[in-house]
């Protein structure tokens, strides 16, 4: 059990990069997935030699069933399906990127009445209203959830995205927008939103209150981290605190991309011993080689450290955003496991075996 103290969000606003809401979170303070073989052995009885057969039955070892370190028990998945939707309420919708921000970002938060009963790293599939091309309903979008499982409110009766407006242009020159992104970041408060899910376990929080959680993240790929944060730092439990350290890479092109800035630096100011903070903006920021500040680029700087974290049974790694990070945080680690005599991509696989390196990308 949990009980609720009111607390104001702080959210970044077009104007800058701070918007005040009103929520409800879980805080002491205010904040801007038998064989049976037989066996012949003869004898010899008397003058006559005797073959005996000897049934030996050996019992094939119990199964040993795999216990996970993620925190797992009682997880629900695909409750509502397209068929099917929960029908929810936009409750709020803000933009959270800075006018001059490359792209615009929307935190949105939507009523379940607690009917969708999800965990920190799920995710939910929403269905935008109206018919495609074929006159055929929507397909859904799958997106992390960026709220805790308390929700923003801490009632237990929202859920949270964060989601970028997809605009691009084609090879023909021509304007094209995401159908489901445009859908949700233009959702007026009151309107009705179709959800499904909850889905996914590869992403939930680890058990151990002492584990060491690194983050990896670029853009909305924040969401589920976002979500891990609040449950650690923002809210009490009485079967959760959370002692361990949190480290949480975020990348972005620029500043006004910084999605939740404000929140994260106040629980760095809250928990200064348990929460680690380090941004990457690509456009603005460099290295000492002068090269591009990406946030494969901003880990290489704490390469040992990271390393030496990685071969820890209680240190896990959460990575979520576009596919491309993972490459480079392979290239630092590679060159670091080949200097102890260790193949990377083996030790990876062992990794993702025991749970500790999970990855969401897309």
């Amino acid at each position: 059990m949990a009980t609720a103290v009111s607390a104001a969000v702080s959210l970044p606003s077009s104007k800058s990069t701070s918007f005040s809401s009103r929520a409800s979170i879980i805080s002491t303070d205010k904040i801007n997935f038998n064989k049976v073989p037989l066996y012949y052995r003869n004898v010899s009885g008397g003058s006559r030699l005797v073959s005996i057969r000897a049934q030996v039955t050996t019992e094939a070892p119990a199964k040993v069933e795999k216990i996970s370190k993620k925190q797992d028990e009682g997880v629900i998945v695909n409750k509502f399906r397209p068929k099917e939707p929960y029908v929810g309420r936009c409750l709020l919708n803000t933009k959270i990127t800075g006018d001059d921000a490359p792209g615009e970002t929307w935190h949105m938060v939507f009523s379940t009445e607690g009917e969708v009963p999800y965990r920190e790293g799920q995710s939910i599939g929403v269905i935008a209203d109206g018919v495609d091309a074929n006159g055929k309903p929507h397909k859904l979008r799958l997106y992390s959830i960026a709220s805790s499982a308390l929700g923003d409110f801490g009632d237990s009766k929202t859920v949270s995205l964060c989601v970028k407006r997809l605009v691009y242009t084609n090879d023909k020159g021509e304007e094209v927008k995401g159908v489901c992104s445009n859908f949700l970041c233009d959702l007026k408060p009151g309107a009705e939103v179709k959800i499904t899910g909850p889905v996914g376990k590869e992403m939930l929080m680890p058990k151990d209150p002492n584990a060491t959680v690194i983050m990896l993240a670029t853009g909305t790929g924040i969401a589920p981290f976002r979500s891990f944060l609040w449950k650690m730092f923002f809210e009490k439990h009485e079967d959760y605190k959370f002692n361990g350290t949190a480290w949480l890479f975020l990348g972005v092109p620029t500043s006004s991309s910084l999605l939740y800035k404000e929140e994260f630096e106040k629980m760095k100011e809250k928990a200064p011993e348990n929460f680690r903070l380090d941004f990457a903006v690509s456009r603005e920021q460099t290295n000492e080689k002068g090269e591009k500040m990406y946030i494969q680029t901003r880990m290489a700087q704490y390469a040992e450290e990271l390393w030496t974290l990685l071969q820890k049974d209680n240190t896990f790694i959460y990575m979520c955003g576009l596919k491309g990070m993972e490459q480079g945080i392979d290239e630092i680690m590679s060159a670091l496991a080949e200097r102890d005599g260790i193949v990377w991509a083996d030790y990876k696989k062992q990794l993702k075996k025991a749970e500790q390196w999970n990855v969401e990308v897309y």
